[in-house]
């Protein structure tokens, strides 16, 4: 079962935000977080530069998602460190809520990185000087995580993505679903090792 849009391939205008160590603070502050679910939080992404004052909800005309050529991207290019700070999962939230599925960044935050995988959002590193040339080009953008490459005009640049991660966001699926597709093969090693070492399981006695 899919605990998020499978994203196999993101596509669209990414809104550049490149800004080195944006913390997850930064992302979505403290104070526009109003409880524990992963709805409710898109109106706060970014509050304290997206609004003129905290906690009003007047847009700052000079903030990059203010922009109508940017409004709902679905990819953010960002600076190095990006979702450092917290390991608040709210961040992630927030970003996916608005509706971006990738972020580019020279580097992440680890925690906010495997974060983003468990919630949809492909991380995608690409050097400070690609991601430029992806700002410059300024159209479209296309990742497709299963050929591994970002491309935007003249522009087309691989990246790594470990294996795991990548099959999580094509497919939808967490952690716990991942390891449930092996069900056969673990029950066929239960069966195995009882029979090879039966004083490692504890039986049940009457």
């Amino acid at each position: 079962m899919s605990v998020f849009a499978p994203v196999p391939l993101v596509s669209g205008i990414a809104a550049p935000l490149l800004r080195a160590n944006v913390d997850t603070d930064a992302i979505i502050p403290s104070r526009e977080i109003k409880g524990v679910g992963k709805t409710g939080l898109a109106d706060g992404l970014f509050a304290g530069w997206r609004y003129l004052e905290p906690g009003s909800r007047v847009p700052d005309p000079d903030f990059i998602l203010n922009d109508a050529a940017f409004a709902r991207a679905p990819i953010l290019l960002a600076g190095e460190n990006f979702g450092c700070g917290s390991s608040r999962e709210h961040a992630v939230w927030a970003l996916h809520e608005y509706g971006f599925r990738a972020v580019i960044a020279p580097s992440f935050a680890p925690i906010f990185r495997g974060n983003c995988v468990t919630n949809g959002i492909i991380p995608v590193i690409l050097d400070a000087a690609a991601i430029l040339a992806i700002t410059a080009a300024g159209g479209p953008v296309t990742i497709d995580l299963l050929a591994q490459t970002v491309t935007s005009g003249d522009v087309a640049a691989p990246f790594a993505i470990d294996t795991e991660a990548k099959a999580m966001l094509a497919q939808g699926l967490d952690a716990i679903d991942l390891t449930a597709r092996h069900a056969a093969a673990i029950a066929a090693f239960h069966i195995a090792d009882r029979i090879a070492r039966p004083w490692i399981y504890l039986e049940a006695t009457s």
